[in-house]
């Protein structure tokens, strides 16, 4: 039988890098049709679009539609094996229908991980190479709209008894103006500290506050200091000021993690939003591993129409499936839907179908 799991595995694993290299050709070719006039409007060549924005794009479309390509690589192939009553043949000789999927599992798994490393670490990269390409030179969002690049009346909690505010700021310069920063201590502040400018120092990773007053008061004491220059960290960073929305896609899975819990020291109203996007990472990659188990119980069985009918059947699971991960991430971000259950559901609910599958299977 490791024979036949050899030579499962292989043709698994041939199939879907087929069907990926092949999607990915398709895609770009659209693509780039869409977006001819945007590229020579960039003044770039090709090699410069293809670092700068497929190198990113490429990456985030083989992310979002990897479950169903592995959905349609397994039916494709073993309804192949079905209808050259191979699958048959295997379970004649007393090979359990359990035992049939061994390969498939460790395919399932082995893709399941490469998709989770990649949703940690891999993509968030790709995503911000794309998302800074379509920026500047697509959708020139926060160069000329001024609602995205200036903020203002920013409230900062930096921590439990410490709190900021900011009168002003401009994201791509990344300076600012009016900044103060409160330490209360029993209901009383303790320390005040205000600047009536500020900078990123993009060298030393760290804020410049210019024209600073420090107060520190101990009960009816209170000392005051003028400082021309002082260098702070208050625990934001400029990308944590601004209001990308495309922010929790570009942060890799610790920074998200540690941009999660500021956010919701600060009772932010974007931690569901924040929250989806950390514990769909973990679920997409799982479901991975649900849709191997559908496809090859799905198409193991020969069935009048062959192919042609699995493939269909393939095509309409997974679009189900992108739609529920749609409508969860929607009714996680709008409503007041766990994000942990939000995130989970669709996964969760394809596997019960996958048992439903395997349960009517002839065994």
């Amino acid at each position: 039988m490791k024979l036949l799991d050899k030579y499962i595995l292989r043709f698994f694993m041939k199939t879907f890098f087929f069907s990926l290299a092949l999607f990915t050709v398709i895609t770009i070719a659209v693509d780039a049709s869409e977006k001819a006039e945007d590229f020579i409007k960039s003044g770039l060549n090709a090699g410069e679009i293809a670092s700068k924005y497929y190198l990113g794009f490429i990456p985030h479309m083989i992310s979002l539609l990897f479950p169903v390509f592995v959905l349609i690589a397994v039916v494709f192939f073993t309804s192949r094996l079905a209808a050259r009553t191979e699958v048959v043949a295997i379970l004649s000789t007393g090979v359990s229908l359990k035992r049939f999927l061994l390969p498939y599992w460790i395919g399932g798994i082995l893709l399941a991980l490469l998709l989770g490393v990649a949703n940690h670490f891999l993509i968030p990269s790709a995503n911000k190479i794309r998302t800074d390409f379509e920026e500047q030179y697509i959708d020139m969002g926060a160069i000329n709209n001024p609602n995205v690049r200036y903020l203002n009346n920013i409230s900062l909690r930096i921590d439990s008894f410490t709190y900021g505010g900011i009168r002003s700021f401009d994201t791509v310069s990344k300076l600012g103006q009016g900044f103060f920063m409160d330490k209360i201590v029993g209901n009383k502040v303790v320390y005040n500290l205000r600047s009536d400018n500020f900078a990123w120092d993009t060298a030393k990773k760290i804020w410049r506050l210019e024209n600073v007053i420090e107060r520190k008061i101990d009960g009816l004491k209170e000392t005051v200091t003028k400082i021309d220059t002082q260098y702070i960290n208050f625990g934001y960073k400029p990308i944590d000021l601004s209001t990308d929305e495309h922010l929790k896609d570009k942060l890799k899975t610790p920074a998200l993690n540690k941009f999660i819990g500021r956010e919701q020291l600060r009772g932010s109203e974007t931690v569901n939003a924040l929250l989806f996007e950390r514990y769909r990472r973990d679920a997409y990659a799982i479901s991975v591993i649900v849709m191997t188990m559908i496809a090859a119980i799905l198409a193991c069985r020969k069935v009048r129409g062959g192919s042609g009918l699995h493939l269909a059947l393939a095509f309409i699971i997974g679009v189900t499936f992108i739609v529920f991960d749609k409508f969860s991430m929607v009714f996680s971000t709008k409503g007041n839907f766990p994000p942990l259950i939000a995130a989970w559901l669709p996964c969760v609910l394809f596997a019960g179908l996958a048992l439903w599958l395997y349960k009517r299977a002839p065994k």
